[in-house]
């Protein structure tokens, strides 16, 4: 990879594969910038042969790279004898992955895991089970002359696109279009204390319902990597307490070592050193391979999902559960969770110093990261990194996402500011 000449923007291999996708695959992704091959470690390579470093790590999920040796080897053996079971069944891979989610969440005795295969997924279950814990709630019960027990979420929040996780997600222009979304989801200002307590407060007044949970990310990741105030996030657990309320934090994308401990609860300095009622995960639990799922803490929380009362067909199969069980294995033997700190903390460091004045700051934890940018030119960057073979995502129109894969090592954060910091100040806006 040459850092100081353009590589080809779209080489022929990909210009015929895209010219065919748009073919045949639905616009909702609108068009690729590349078409890849294969990857190895920290790099991945298009079909044309341009190598890229691998900065997004396929939006915070790739957690081991690419072609991991012990995930490979795990996931074919696994492949090669059992892939697919059902829910009727369980196996050893599912409930090993299991005990490992609650021993590294310090969750407390009689806790229990949800499998799902997203983080959509994982947040569904989250809400299906607030709206059970609802009902248990004085004036919580419709069927019992109550009104339904509100679901509190978080402006510029994102928790997913299923009708439900969308119905807790901010952003309206995916919204909007699927209105009537499902009912007793109301949203507060991120940051505004009194806000929340306001929508506390409004329980019992004119037919509204207690608030069951409230949802919210400690790094807000689609809103352009924001963290949100420690002692604000100290604040809701309080009211929560005082409400009998639980409070749902989505990990799908900050959780499995990403922030630089293995779930953003962990960090003082994120949650003020509260406890959740539950937790989601999803993104870089299984090391590529589609999982996701949530931690109830507690048995009588845990107890609220009787038989029946949710599933899905492919959830915690061993084939996933495998790789899930792989790659918790390697973050800890390889001390990635330190790593992610560690060369985080350089990235920053690297980019606060670096002189080019697009690139006015960098804020995140651990390696989920965002570079503020002068003006909004975030997808002009994005691509004009990507022609210098350095993946990243215009995650905000002033932003840039910065999000490598736990394995990312000093070097490749060096490599990966000496093309930033190259980057001109005059791009275009978008």
């Amino acid at each position: 990879m040459n850092n100081d000449e353009e590589i080809t923007a779209i080489g022929p291999e990909s210009e015929q594969w895209i010219s065919q996708y748009e073919n045949v695959y639905t616009h909702a992704f609108g068009t690729p910038l590349r078409v890849m091959d294969h990857g190895k470690g920290m790099r991945v390579w298009d079909v044309d042969g341009n190598e890229y470093l691998d900065f997004l790590a396929g939006i915070a999920v790739n957690s081991l790279g690419y072609a991991h040796p012990k995930w490979v080897k795990a996931v074919s053996e696994q492949a090669g004898k059992i892939a697919h079971i059902s829910n009727y069944f369980a196996s050893v891979p599912q409930i090993k992955l299991a005990e490992k989610l609650l021993e590294i969440a310090g969750a407390p005795e009689g806790s229990r895991v949800y499998f799902g295969n997203s983080g959509a997924e994982g947040n569904e279950a989250a809400m299906k089970m607030a709206k059970l814990y609802g009902k248990t709630l004085p004036g919580g019960d419709p069927d019992h002359g109550g009104a339904p027990a509100r679901i509190l979420a978080l402006a510029k929040g994102f928790h997913g696109r299923t009708m439900g996780a969308l119905s807790a997600t901010w952003k309206l222009s995916i919204r909007e279009p699927y209105n009537p979304l499902i009912p007793a989801v109301q949203f507060v200002e991120t940051g505004d204390l009194d806000e929340m307590q306001a929508a506390f407060d409004q329980t019992g007044k004119n037919g509204v319902g207690p608030v069951a949970g409230v949802m919210l990310e400690l790094i807000q990741g689609e809103a352009g990597v924001r963290p949100l105030d420690p002692a604000y996030v100290k604040g809701v657990r309080e009211l929560c307490n005082q409400n009998h309320a639980l409070m749902i934090i989505d990990e799908v994308q900050t959780g499995i070592g990403r922030t630089g401990k293995w779930f953003a609860f962990q960090r003082e300095d994120l949650s003020g050193g509260i406890i959740p009622d539950i937790i989601t995960f999803a993104k870089g639990v299984a090391g590529g391979f589609p999982m996701g799922g949530m931690i109830a803490f507690g048995g009588p929380l845990a107890s609220l999902f009787s038989p029946g009362l949710h599933g899905s067909t492919f959830a915690g199969g061993p084939l996933a559960t495998t790789a899930g069980l792989t790659t918790l294995q390697v973050i800890e033997d390889d001390g990635l969770v330190a790593n992610a700190e560690a060369r985080g903390r350089q990235l920053r460091e690297a980019i606060a110093s670096c002189g080019n004045p697009l690139l006015v700051s960098i804020r995140g934890r651990g390696l989920l990261n965002a570079i503020q940018l002068s003006h909004p030119c975030s997808h002009a960057a994005m691509n004009w990194a990507l022609d210098r073979g350095l993946i990243t995502n215009a995650v905000a129109p002033d932003a840039l996402r910065l999000a490598p894969p736990l394995i990312v090592g000093s070097d490749d954060v060096n490599q990966a500011v000496s093309i930033l910091s190259k980057m001109p100040f005059d791009l275009p806006d978008d």
